[in-house]
């Protein structure tokens, strides 16, 4: 019963996103270790960018910086 959990920053992930991403990590699973897709979970969880820190600071200063 594989469980994959996938995080991402909430910056316009769209549900057609999330379904793509669902399926084809599916399929993934079932290509490569023959697990069902039945009994393969993913889930996605969006995080704010003021919860998320690469190189000692939030995404939010990072982008805030690269934008301007």
């Amino acid at each position: 019963m594989p469980y994959v959990h996938i995080r991402v920053t909430d910056e316009g992930v769209s549900a057609e996103h999330k379904r793509q991403l669902i399926e084809q990590t599916t399929r993934m699973l079932e290509q490569l270790l023959g697990k069902p897709p039945a009994s393969t979970f993913v889930v996605i969880e969006e995080v704010p960018t003021d919860n998320w820190g690469v190189g000692g600071e939030t995404v939010t200063a990072v982008r805030a910086r690269e934008r301007g």
